[in-house]
């Protein structure tokens, strides 16, 4: 057995998130996420939540932690870690894996699925999204620069799903992103355009008293920026000054530009 704890120090700070069953939206908790010899999270929460034994959690995890920022070949573990919750009390709670992987740049280092597990069906119809309001370009957020990425919260069948994300941000909290229209977070998103974005400050901060510090999170619905449009052209450059290795895959003909437009910061910086 592999483990997980041979690419990701524990604890480790880690951005968690649960179906709020009963009101059909998302909690969103940053942690710490210790690593046992099993596999198994025991994440130590500094918040109200409630999850009970038996619901379905994803954690983002990587050893970024003492890494300034993100070089062009992503070079730091990460993984999107589903598992169920088997035990908890006021401040601690255990999950069990069902499915993860472990990339390192592009690559797959380590991968696991439970027996018996087989990825849901998603029998939602994927719909266009809305055009963004927008009609200019918004004031980027500079301080958000050395930020190279975040990890986007879509909502997949059983159980959020996370992925890494180049972004920008503006003042006023927008969040950009781009993709291609045949990946899963695409598919997502139009199924179902509620989405939150987590913003990975350690560049910034590492405060262990201040967890939250972290990581900002904007929660709202995503839209679609024209390819056609002056603001797409515009913020493309944007990506390509802040994301100078991603100028390949920023030009490609296909390419989506999405807009998160924020309905409230669920966990603003200090």
């Amino acid at each position: 057995m592999s483990f997980l704890n041979q690419f990701i120090p524990s604890p480790v700070i880690a951005v968690a998130s649960a179906y709020q069953t009963h009101l059909g939206g998302i909690d969103v908790f940053i942690c710490f996420a210790q690593i046992d010899d099993d596999n198994q999270l025991l994440l130590q929460l500094r918040e109200s939540y409630a999850l009970q034994v038996g619901d379905l959690v994803t954690v983002h995890l990587d050893n970024r932690t003492g890494v300034s920022e993100y070089d062009a070949e992503l070079s730091v573990y990460r993984l999107s870690y589903k598992g169920r919750v088997t035990a908890l009390n006021e401040t601690e709670v255990t999950i069990s894996p069902i499915e993860y992987q472990v990339y390192y740049g592009i690559s797959v280092e380590l991968e696991y699925r439970a027996p018996g597990y087989e990825f849901p069906d998603d029998p939602r119809v994927q719909a266009p999204l809305p055009c963004t309001p927008l009609t200019t370009t918004p004031v980027m957020d500079d301080e958000e620069h050395d930020n190279k990425v975040g990890v986007l919260i879509t909502k997949a069948q059983s159980q959020p799903h996370t992925t890494v994300m180049a972004f920008l941000s503006s003042t006023y909290d927008d969040v950009f992103f781009i993709t291609l229209p045949q990946t899963f977070k695409s598919s997502l998103m139009k199924r179902d355009n509620q989405c939150y974005f987590a913003i990975d400050n350690r560049a910034s901060f590492t405060f262990e008293n201040y967890v939250e510090w972290n990581y900002s999170i904007i929660a709202g619905k995503v839209h679609q920026i024209a390819s056609d449009s002056a603001l797409f052209n515009e913020v493309r450059e944007l990506f390509i000054s802040k994301n100078p290795w991603e100028v390949g895959f920023f030009s490609h003909p296909d390419i989506e530009m999405y807009h998160l437009k924020a309905e409230k910061v669920v966990c603003p910086k200090r």
